[in-house]
């Protein structure tokens, strides 16, 4: 069963966008894998809490990805 998990930080996503960033994921396991996947293919978008991650040692926050600090 293809999966993909992808971790968005809470907040940044409309409903809309979760639904296309599943639609399209699945449409490439599909073009990747043939029509036999489409069924079996799970998505998960995950919202993960301000702070609640980091990269090389930084806390990541909204404001730090909008560039406000």
């Amino acid at each position: 069963m293809p999966f993909a998990n992808f971790k968005v930080p809470a907040g940044t996503l409309t409903a809309e966008q979760k639904e296309l960033i599943v639609h399209r994921t699945t449409e490439l396991y599909v073009e990747i894998y043939g029509e036999r996947v489409r069924p079996n293919t799970m998505v998960l978008v995950e919202e993960v809490t301000d702070g609640g991650w980091g990269i090389g040692d930084q806390v990541l926050t909204l404001a730090v990805l909008r560039g406000d600090t």
